[in-house]
């Protein structure tokens, strides 16, 4: 067996193996505790470990902590009075498509009732179903087909895809574009909070574009319905659209999708070049701005981690993101050249992002204890991120 013993490996296999046994996927004596973005990147960093170690039993861990995120999440909350998969399919079918119906969010408090006032502030702890988080389950599953090969994780991501454009997409009086809701019912069945999200149809295009090649290397292409038509409704989302935001988490995941549509673009499953040059000016650009705000001087107690290192994890890309335009000389415009040499000048930025929320006293203040488990899980994403940003890497090797 290979071993990596490189600081950051052993730092994030610490991390990571005490997120396992504390919310119960490695140790029956603690309940399940999954969180669906939370989970996405943990997947992920089980499969950079077992990438990096060739260790059976990181990938044992992605592969339970998928099983028991569908068994959780896919199913109705224990303080509902409905009961079962939240597809309402019979056990043993519901096990076989468990992302048919979308999966919960994992919030402390329930859902607010089809009928109930909102509460702006009660809504962040509620529970039902996240767009954006959703897609991150899609990218984690599709890793997951990537590093093991069972084309069942493939299949669920679609099914999930298709559900997803399904029940969140709605129509604007007026508009000829379809919007995506922020956030549904458990049972998908009305807005919970019905604004858009900035990067949601981003976020959806590139993904759906990567279920796709998922698919095709699986050998499940042609067995399966096609993401043609939810392509093309977040096609028309997207047009003319500006992606800038001054947002750390947002940011983060404006150089993820780069990088995942360069990379996509580079293996010929995504043909829009002016597009992907787009998202590296908007990167560019909004890292800057982000930069010049000076908001990392503030004192830990003010800051979110999970925010920050979402920021970490997304420069973490700039060196793919150099290297595809090098390895494909003509293929990629000059000018998105030129803004990954803007991103790489400010790799430091991230490195003292991790620098300072790995120091043990900035993770006692309240605002680290509040978001334990995404903060940790985050922090291990941004020391070990290959199988979170790769997309077209899917050598088992």
């Amino acid at each position: 067996m290979q071993t990596n013993d490189a600081p950051t490996t052993t730092e994030a296999r610490g991390i990571m193996l005490a997120f396992a046994e504390q919310t119960g996927v490695s140790s029956s004596r603690n309940p399940p505790r999954r969180y669906l973005w939370t989970d996405a990147h943990a997947v992920c960093n089980f499969l950079s470990l077992y990438r990096r170690t060739r260790d059976e039993t990181y990938l044992r861990l992605a592969l339970s902590l998928i099983d028991q995120v569908h068994a959780v999440l896919g199913k109705h909350r224990a303080d509902d009075p409905r009961s079962g998969w939240i597809s309402g399919l019979r056990d043993e079918e519901g096990g076989n498509h468990p992302t048919v119906a979308g999966l919960r969010i994992g919030k402390h408090l329930n859902e607010r009732g089809r009928h109930d006032a909102f509460d702006e502030r009660l809504e962040w702890d509620r529970d039902g179903q996240y767009f954006h988080y959703l897609t991150k389950w899609m990218h984690a599953l599709c890793r997951a087909s990537a590093v093991t090969n069972p084309s069942k994780f493939s299949r669920w991501a679609l099914e999930l895809a298709k559900v997803a454009q399904a029940k969140f997409a709605f129509a604007v009086p007026g508009d000829t574009r379809k919007r995506l809701r922020w956030k549904m019912s458990i049972d998908l069945a009305y807005p919970l909070v019905p604004s858009s999200g900035l990067h949601d149809p981003l976020d959806a295009y590139i993904t759906y574009h990567e279920i796709a090649a998922c698919l095709q290397r699986s050998g499940r292409r042609d067995a399966l319905p096609a993401l043609g038509g939810e392509i093309a409704e977040t096609a028309a989302m997207i047009e003319g659209q500006r992606w800038h935001t001054d947002d750390p988490l947002g940011l983060g995941g404006l150089l993820f999708d780069t990088y995942r549509a360069m990379q996509l673009c580079a293996a010929g499953h995504l043909q829009n070049v002016d597009f992907v040059t787009e998202l590296g000016q908007a990167s560019a650009v909004s890292l800057d701005a982000f930069v010049q705000s000076a908001r990392l001087q503030d004192p830990a107690q003010y800051r979110l981690a999970f925010r920050e290192l979402g920021l970490s994890i997304g420069l973490k890309a700039a060196p793919g993101m150099a290297s595809l335009v090098a390895q494909y000389p003509g293929h990629f415009a000059e000018s998105l050249g030129r803004d990954i040499e803007a991103m790489t000048k400010f790799s430091s930025v991230g490195e003292t992002i991790e620098r300072f929320w790995l120091q043990g006293e900035h993770q006692k203040t309240q605002s680290w204890q509040d978001h334990l488990d995404i903060n940790r899980v985050m922090l291990a994403t941004s020391l070990l991120p290959e199988e979170f940003l790769n997309v077209m890497d899917y050598s088992t090797s």
